[in-house]
């Protein structure tokens, strides 16, 4: 898909909780094959924009229009929504990412299991496959979610904060597996609260602020730019990020 063109577009979008407005004249495009940071402070309305997208919140006003199937939309949450007493193993949290296109009653094929494999593999996971995903690290358990997400074949993915409590090995496994779904034309949007780490993977930065949001392009995110609750530099190495 050529990055010139867009799947996702926010129209004049007006978001709310209740009664409470949280976003408005929200406008904009997601390009096809770049990946685009949501930053802001906490109660910004990345949640609510996160949910708008997914179709889980309707809109007061305005649209999002996207024409990505919904079976191919992936949202990979915090981890610490997970629930790690579900007795399931590395393969077969992997194995779901089937279901929004194959349905999760039908069994699995053999080229299922062979793709499984294969992505296990990319992902260096492929000696935990049949560990629960209560016995593993947070980044053994961030690479097999994303493992679901590569199952599924997504081409828009939602994440948040996916490099939180995860090894630097973890860390350079994911940016490059989220780059080459990039370059194969999947749409990311990735809440991001180090700067670093969005100097090193965005191609394009929404920031929401005050209600409203404002696109800037990741080399004009600056302290002054940056969302009201910021992380300083500090003397032990610890890099600014968005709080």
């Amino acid at each position: 898909m050529s990055a010139s063109t867009s799947r996702l577009s926010l129209e004049n979008l007006q978001l709310a909780q209740g009664r409470r407005v949280v976003l408005e004249h929200l406008e904009g495009r997601f390009m096809d094959g770049a990946i685009t940071a949501l930053i802001g402070a906490n109660g910004a309305g990345k949640s609510t924009l996160i949910q708008a997208i997914m179709g889980e919140l309707r809109p007061v006003t305005g649209r999002v229009s996207c024409d990505v199937p919904k079976e191919r939309r992936a949202w990979l949450p915090q981890q610490l929504a997970l629930d790690l007493t579900f007795p399931m193993s590395v393969e077969e949290l992997i194995m779901t990412g089937t279901w929004p296109s194959h349905g999760a009653l039908k069994g699995y094929c053999a080229a299922h299991y062979r793709r499984g494999r294969e992505i296990m593999a990319r992902l260096s996971i492929s000696h935990l496959a049949h560990r629960p995903l209560g016995e593993l690290s947070g980044g053994q358990r961030q690479r097999a979610l994303i493992g679901r997400t590569l199952m599924q074949e997504a081409e828009l993915l939602l994440l948040d904060e996916p490099f939180a409590n995860v090894d630097i090995e973890t860390v350079d496994v994911l940016v490059n597996v989220f780059q080459e779904m990039a370059g194969n034309g999947t749409t990311i949007i990735v809440v991001l609260h180090d700067m670093d780490q969005l100097a090193r993977l965005a191609d394009e930065v929404l920031m929401l602020a005050g209600g409203h949001g404002r696109w800037m392009a990741p080399s004009a995110i600056t302290h002054q730019h940056a969302p009201a609750q910021v992380v300083p530099f500090t003397s032990g190495g610890q890099h600014a990020g968005f709080a």
